[in-house]
């Protein structure tokens, strides 16, 4: 029987999110005009402050437009048979390339380890040296999990939020041993 299951995890709180979202089009906006107006005045009488605070409102208006979407950020887990696959997503738009970023796969089958992270193989896994940490949660008061495992001589551990369905699956297909319970 085959194994499938995706979720999407999104922040718990979104106020703050959407407050900082929607401000964010107001300055690009408000920015876009500014450096509209600099370079009118520019033509009539040219000045080297009017080109910086042209180039200054431009600038803020270009980086708004091309990173507010990242201020809606999603995390996506794929698990199919075995296989983890992990993806960010900006905006909720998860079909279209540009706003959709993938992070990696995992075969479940050669981690070192898995558990919560309030357990104690959690903290033994974290502080060994030379560790590479990969944090793709929103939520730190959710029920977090880690995966611990060694690509080309190198260790590192992801930390993630899934769901218990999520968790029943993975566990299925762990080495046995590698379910760290304490």
């Amino acid at each position: 029987m085959d194994r499938f299951l995706e979720e999407s995890v999104s922040k718990h709180h979104r106020a703050a999110e959407e407050v900082l979202y929607y401000a964010s089009w107001v300055v690009m906006i408000v920015s876009a005009i500014l450096a509209f107006m600099y370079l009118n005045v520019m033509f009539y009488s040219f000045s080297i402050s009017m080109l910086v605070m042209t180039l200054v409102f431009t600038g803020i208006a270009v980086y708004i437009f091309f990173f507010h979407d990242r201020l809606r950020t999603e995390y996506d887990y794929t698990f199919t048979n075995g296989s983890m696959d992990f993806a960010q997503v900006f905006n909720n738009r998860k079909y279209t390339a540009r706003k959709r970023k993938s992070l990696g796969s995992l075969n479940v089958a050669k981690v070192d380890a898995f558990g919560k992270v309030a357990s104690g193989s959690f903290h033994r896994h974290v502080s060994a040296p030379g560790v590479k940490q990969l944090r793709w949660f929103l939520n730190r008061d959710a029920e977090l999990y880690y995966f611990a495992f060694s690509k080309d001589g190198k260790k590192s551990l992801i930390v993630f939020e899934p769901s218990k369905a999520m968790v029943d699956n993975i566990r299925h297909y762990l080495p046995f041993g590698a379910y760290q319970e304490n």
